[in-house]
């Protein structure tokens, strides 16, 4: 349902627009509603030029860093350092996957307490470092220790940058641009196998092996991001040194107008942590998000040893080269999805049909042995997995105000999708077919994604009937203007996106 159609318990200003506490002076009062809007798409465009690109480049090199340990297998990692197959490899996936969760649901409050400007550079240098070391790894525990590492460093930018945007964006702008975001970790995907196709013929240079110049290169090139992020990556909007202060106060009311506070300074308190942990849509959305992430990370650490199983391919390249087409084809349609979910507010309806597309694609894989219609169905599986990641979390963003709850939210449904990646690195370990690990993927995304986003989208849709019936309005009996803002998205006058 569009935020237009909400009924207003606010009371109103002189203009007929809804007043919340603590708005700034409109610096454009003066002008005609046309120059008003003039100057607010050229804000939003500017906005994006200036944060998205940038924050995208750094998502790729995250995702590129995190999984090119498939690439690698395939470039004989598991040969040279003997590992024994399947069990150390996939604890070598599991122990990243434990560091990184065990950390996230931290991360977003350091990144308010420290600012994104400092916060994100520091954690790209760290696992910029643990990724070249695992060049120079000779052994089994060697290569434990710099996973363990690397999901530490890593786990504060997911969620970190999508909390970030959600401080800079309305909620119907938000969906599209963590869609953008997001679609670096397909690209990555494509990027990933021609790049790490390169880098193999770099196989004898230094006495290091093919797999050891790809983590070699690509931990040296997130360094030189890290180091470029200090000016590149800028602070929230009542901090950001690009904004003018005419600007500024144009961010703080748009936002305050969207219903969020997130443009204001917070101090953190444990009342934060409370209400995110009582609020029933983090934890449904965690059952939905593990019902897209465990699929996503069992899809990017295999997709190169599934294909190389289909028989197609008679070199080690060539297995690289074939997983770039269907990594392309999900970054095409994860923006699409993004699009298409703001501009309809029907994201549940999205993830229903999109997770639809990929149980089929995974179920062609389960079905077949034609390679044609296994490499088929790994389109469709990337197709059915990627676009749900971003439009769940701007699903969760939408539907969470307060800027530390929010925070938190997604700290903890984001933490809990990626600890399911402990599952996704250890389920395929039967090939050629790897009948279980589809079969696992099959019933997380019927079962978790398509089944959680189906009774989200009742339950929300019942919550809103109920506050366009005024069953909610007792929240805000006798509570002045101040108190009522606090309330967050338990406002009566708070439409949920469904």
């Amino acid at each position: 349902m569009s935020d237009i159609e909400k009924p207003s318990t606010s009371y109103e200003s002189q203009e007929g627009n809804v007043v919340v506490d603590g708005l700034p002076p409109d610096p454009d009062a003066h002008l005609s509603q046309e120059e008003k809007d003039e100057i607010d798409r050229k804000l939003v465009w500017r906005l994006d030029w200036i944060l998205i690109p940038w924050l995208c480049i750094l998502y790729l090199l995250a995702f590129l860093d995190r999984t090119n340990i498939g690439n690698a297998k395939v470039a004989h990692l598991t040969d040279d350092l003997h590992l024994q197959l399947p069990s150390q490899y996939n604890e070598s996936l599991t122990i990243f996957f434990i560091s990184y969760s065990l950390f996230e649901p931290l991360t977003n409050v350091l990144l308010k307490k420290m600012r994104p400007s400092v916060f994100i550079p520091i954690i790209m240098i760290l696992w910029g470092a643990a990724m070249t070391g695992t060049g120079f790894c000779y052994n089994y525990s060697g290569l434990m220790a710099a996973r363990w590492f690397l999901g530490l460093a890593e786990a504060g930018l997911f969620p970190g940058v999508n909390y970030y945007l959600s401080c800079w964006y309305k909620r119907s702008e938000f969906g599209v641009r963590a869609a953008i975001f997001f679609s670096a970790a397909a690209l990555s995907g494509s990027f990933g196998g021609l790049l790490a196709a390169a880098i193999e013929l770099m196989d004898g240079i230094g006495n290091r092996p093919g797999w050891a110049w790809i983590f070699i290169l690509e931990g040296l090139l997130t360094v030189v991001f890290a180091v470029a992020s200090f000016w590149m990556v800028h602070d929230f909007p009542d901090r950001a040194r690009f904004l003018s202060d005419a600007d500024r106060v144009r961010v703080v009311r748009r936002l305050k107008l969207d219903q969020q506070s997130s443009a204001e300074h917070e101090e953190w308190k444990m009342s934060y942590l409370y209400a995110a942990l009582k609020d029933w849509k983090m934890w449904l959305g965690m059952v939905i998000y593990m019902g897209c992430d465990m699929p996503l990370y069992a899809f990017s650490l295999f997709l190169p040893s599934i294909i190389q199983e289909l028989g197609w391919s008679t070199s080690t390249v060539r297995s690289q080269l074939l997983s770039v087409p269907p990594y392309a084809a999900a970054a095409v349609l994860t923006v699409v999805i993004g699009f298409v979910a703001d501009r309809t507010r029907q994201r549940g309806l999205c993830n229903i049909i999109v997770s639809s597309v990929g149980v089929a694609g995974f179920l062609m894989l389960l079905a077949s042995t034609d390679p044609r219609v296994k490499y088929a169905g790994t389109f469709l599986g990337a197709l059915g997995i990627y676009p749900c990641i971003s439009n769940t979390i701007s699903w969760m963003a939408n539907n969470i105000e307060g800027v530390y709850k929010r925070g938190v939210v997604l700290g903890f449904v984001i933490g809990w999708g990626n600890l399911n990646g402990v599952v996704s690195s250890n389920i395929y370990f039967n090939g050629p077919r790897y009948l279980e690990g589809h079969g696992v993927i099959v019933a997380y995304m019927a079962l978790f994604l398509f089944g959680g986003s189906l009774l989200m989208t009742i339950l929300l849709r019942i919550e809103n009937k109920k506050r366009l019936q005024g069953k909610r309005d007792y929240r805000i009996e006798g509570k002045t203007a101040k108190e009522i803002e606090a309330l967050g998205d338990q406002k009566p006058d708070f439409i949920y996106t469904v």
